[in-house]
């Protein structure tokens, strides 16, 4: 294997582990040598990677069973990546030139096993289409909520990665009404402008309860709202807060409704914690009568589903149906603050970081 000439990689590694929210303080930017890649490894330089909410639980240090691993201080952060092949094995599919997805983002040069890169599907428009969330919302409305024609969904965190896209998936596959839920209200003029939903409630948003009293504060102002743009209740909930929004939606719940549960911010992003916990009341009787069923969605344990949705996805995409909400920022130095500016609630879809030309 030819060797790439000597380089330098930055890379943002965990300087300490945060108190709390992560500020940009709490990392800092390595220059290493680019390295040769060894047996069944592939050298990848990096275009663009995710910066995504769930890092924060990471960080915290008290996440279990989450299939990413956690950082300790020093350690390099990771994540959903697309980069460009510069030096692949012998006998490898992969060739240099070939754009791929894996998982090691968060630095300018990867050493990937040749086994966790997949080359980008063709038909996107975008590469970086590739690192949007849109499989799991679109596996957790069609495996989990099966949303049927004339249903009403509630999305809560519509304005992030995965709300910013199952919002319209809901809609094309036959929804009657969406509504979703944010923390601002120029979001919610947004969401309703650009991305067709009817309804955006900003009250009682995750960011506005902390302790039990404003907690309670936070779930009356939300259920008022929820219950003002869906007198008649709902039949699918996409929930990405959890809190009291989960809590209002469960109220709310018509005959047979199906929640899909896929994140959890009011426990993810809050000031205090770890961000590993998100607990909520939920009133148990009314799912019984109710008939409600809830469930968690993961990625993982839909195999079929990322190749499904990349299929729709870049079909959709084509003929206009649906629109990626993409936040690009330019240079691996502001990642830190994409990080931070996403868990303030600045940012708005699918944030990545873009890596421009550098030799």
């Amino acid at each position: 294997m030819t060797s790439v000439p000597q380089r330098i990689s930055r890379e943002v590694r965990l300087a300490a582990l945060p108190a709390g929210l992560p500020t940009p303080a709490d990392f800092t930017l390595a220059e290493v040598p680019v390295g040769t890649p060894a047996a069944g490894q592939v050298l990848v330089r990096n275009r663009w990677f995710l910066v995504y909410g769930g890092l924060r639980t990471l960080l915290g240090g008290a996440a279990k069973d989450t299939p990413m691993p956690t950082p300790r201080p020093g350690d390099t952060l990771s994540g959903p990546a697309v980069g460009e092949v510069v030096l692949a094995p012998p006998g490898s599919p992969l060739r240099p030139g070939d754009t791929v997805t894996h998982p090691l983002g968060w630095r300018e040069y990867a050493l990937v096993p040749e086994a966790e890169c997949a080359r980008t599907d063709p038909a996107l428009p975008d590469p970086v289409a590739q690192l949007a969330s849109g499989s799991a919302a679109y596996g957790a409305l069609t495996r989990v909520a099966g949303v049927r024609e004339g249903d009403v969904v509630l999305v809560t965190g519509a304005a992030g990665g995965v709300g910013s896209l199952a919002g319209q998936i809901a809609r094309l596959l036959g929804a009657s009404r969406v509504i979703g839920t944010t923390g601002s209200p120029g979001k919610a003029g947004r969401l309703v402008a650009e991305l067709g939903y009817d309804a955006v409630l900003t009250a009682g948003s995750w960011r506005e309860g902390r302790g039990s009293g404003n907690s309670r504060e936070a779930y009356r102002a939300f259920a008022g709202q929820l219950a003002e743009a869906a007198p008649d209740g709902i039949d699918v909930l996409l929930d990405t807060v959890g809190g009291p929004q989960l809590t209002a939606a469960v109220d709310a719940a018509r005959q047979g409704a199906r929640f899909a549960l896929v994140g959890a911010l009011s426990g993810q992003l809050a000031a205090e914690g770890s961000g590993a916990a998100a607990p909520t009341g939920i009133d148990v009787y009314r799912l019984i009568v109710k008939g409600v069923t809830m469930r968690g969605y993961l990625d993982a344990d839909h195999p079929g589903v990322r190749a499904e949705w990349t299929a729709r996805f870049a079909d959709w995409l084509r003929s206009g149906r649906i629109r990626l909400p993409l936040t690009r920022v330019s240079g691996i130095d502001r990642a830190p603050w994409a990080l931070r500016e996403l868990i303030e609630g600045k940012r708005f879809g699918t944030v990545v970081v873009e890596l421009p030309d550098h030799g």
